[in-house]
């Protein structure tokens, strides 16, 4: 999809440090400090423009949220819902995913989404998927032990990829959905990749997954 430039967004972003913090990386091992309270803090990779972390936030008070974004162009569409929202549990952070080490401590995020990730489809990217090993070792670093990943697509192949993947890690699935709006699945927050995709009748997978003893 190409991005339509928005030359303001980063000025945009520097006018609020108190949902968006300049240098991410002073926080690291710190993020509760960024919030009203201090609670469990989850974190959305790919937060794109942000519908599904500002309602999560907006339906579960007791989380802190955390979107994490590295488009400039797209990062923007969240902190704008939030200047609107004002939401007490929830923080911006612009930067990389790949580099999720760099910003969080061990332990510090109780649990992480992926939500309509690039599929990244040749085989020679497949590196470059949010599932794949480099990364998974990113999450398991930040999670507490038995710590969690949720995983949602409409990309049969990445979802493929994903369980294999997660699998050869050592992880192990509490629940797999191959047909999330047909099931009984309850509380589900949609993207708005989510939004689109269903409504044209593709098929929304989902996972849960558990890294096992892994501190």
């Amino acid at each position: 999809m190409r991005l339509r430039n928005k030359p303001w967004a980063q000025d945009k972003l520097n006018e609020y440090p108190q949902y968006v913090p300049a240098d991410p990386t002073e926080y690291k091992g710190k993020w509760q400090s960024r919030f009203e309270k201090e609670q469990p803090i989850h974190i959305e990779v790919g937060s794109g423009k942000g519908q599904f972390i500002i309602n999560m936030a907006k339906a579960h008070p007791e989380i802190n949220y955390i979107a994490v974004e590295i488009q400039t162009s797209v990062i923007v569409s969240i902190l704008e819902k939030q200047i609107e929202e004002a939401l007490p549990n929830v923080q911006i952070l612009h930067g990389d995913g790949s580099d999720l080490s760099e910003y969080f401590a061990p332990a510090e995020i109780s649990l992480l989404y992926l939500n309509f990730s690039d599929p990244w489809p040749k085989t020679r990217h497949a590196k470059r998927r949010l599932t794949s090993p480099i990364f998974l070792k990113q999450y398991e670093g930040i999670l507490p032990e038995n710590g969690e990943v949720h995983f949602k697509t409409d990309n049969q192949g990445l979802f493929e990829h994903s369980l294999e993947s997660m699998s050869e890690y050592g992880m192990y699935f509490k629940q797999v959905w191959l047909d999330l709006h047909k099931s009984d699945f309850e509380g589900n927050v949609m993207t708005e990749y989510e939004e689109k995709f269903s409504s044209r009748g593709n098929r929304i997978y989902r996972l849960e997954a558990v890294f096992r003893n892994n501190k």
